[in-house]
């Protein structure tokens, strides 16, 4: 009996303190600021912060890519000539030029040069490759008007007629399978995104609750004196708003260090041939303005979705305080 009513003191105790704040009086909260349990909560948001920020930045390098490639697809095409025996390369590569050129809708050509060549091949077969003793095919860059583009077909047959070794490649495959490929990455990216926001959602839900347990006389005794239910809510979407917004903060400033990093990584090394290889798979490997907003947001969106969520986790239990009352009673 000592023990229960030395309990019941110190609830009412607490009670009061908390209670006082009705009055404008400065006392203790109702849900401790620093305990253990807000620290790991805080941590968790912060990890599924981070996932949510990479998958942000992801969708939107690879978007801004996939944009980026077919621009300068749409805006060049190209003529490959294939070795043959008897085939005199140089004057092949010039007649292929001309006749682009002479072609309406066409801006300029040019034709690769070896040592151009050479360093786009030079990933799979090494420095100093003699390409004259290698069966391998030359290109001519065709850059074109894309509001007013050439006839294809009539470009494809002039070239086989005059240089039968030689392929007219507009790249339409490529542009239909970029833009596959950038839809599915897309949904992809909402999809992870969206398991993470209910993730978050579910935590915030159990740690709410895990709160009030730990609470929970103070809170009815709190309810049964007259406290509203919003300043009681108040208190707690305060506490885990501080919560999310450190953790969601901590895990989106991670995410935008990491990429910014990588930026410079590869900026830092752009002369070597893996480096030239990703820069043209992915550009400098920055997620533009657009991926920074995106994270600025999430963090923010992350923080209020944890306020929102506690405070309608406590009116929810509030309300169910309130039905069983009066059966009780």
């Amino acid at each position: 009996m000592t023990d229960t009513a030395a309990i019941t003191a110190d609830v009412l105790s607490r009670a009061r303190r908390i209670a006082s704040r009705l009055k404008g009086e400065r006392q203790t909260p109702i849900v401790p600021a620093g305990n253990v349990a807000g620290r790991a909560m805080a941590t968790v948001i912060a990890i599924m912060t981070f996932l949510a920020a990479l998958t942000v930045g992801a969708v939107s390098l690879v978007g801004d890519t996939a944009a980026r490639w077919q621009n300068d697809i749409s805006d060049e095409i190209t003529i490959q000539v294939k070795p043959a025996e008897g085939l005199d390369m140089p004057q092949a590569l010039e007649t292929a030029r001309q006749i682009a050129l002479q072609t309406p809708g066409v801006q300029g050509a040019s034709i690769l040069d070896e040592a151009a060549t050479g360093r786009l091949l030079e990933p799979w077969l090494g420095e100093g490759v003699d390409l004259s003793e290698l069966p391998v095919p030359r290109l001519v860059i065709v850059s074109i008007d894309t509001e007013d583009p050439p006839n294809f077909a009539f470009m494809r047959t002039e070239l086989k007629e005059a240089v039968p070794q030689a392929d007219l490649d507009d790249h339409r495959a490529w542009v239909s399978r970029l833009v596959t490929m950038a839809r599915t990455v897309v949904f992809i990216g909402v999809f992870v995104l969206s398991l993470v926001i209910v993730a978050t959602t579910l935590t915030v839900i159990f740690a709410t609750r895990g709160a009030m347990s730990g609470n929970r006389h103070i809170v009815e005794v709190l309810h049964f004196v007259g406290a509203r239910s919003s300043f009681i809510a108040r208190e707690f979407e305060r506490h885990f708003l501080r919560l999310g917004l450190i953790g969601a903060a901590a895990g989106g400033l991670v995410a935008i260090a990491l990429f910014a990093m990588l930026g410079s990584f590869t900026a830092a090394n752009r002369q070597t041939p893996e480096a030239d290889q990703i820069s043209a798979l992915f550009g400098s490997f920055t997620i533009g303005w657009t991926g920074y907003a995106g994270v600025l947001l999430l963090i923010a969106t992350v923080a209020t979705l944890t306020a929102l969520t506690s405070r309608w986790t406590v009116m929810r239990h509030l309300a169910e305080i309130d039905m069983i009352s009066p059966v009780e009673n």
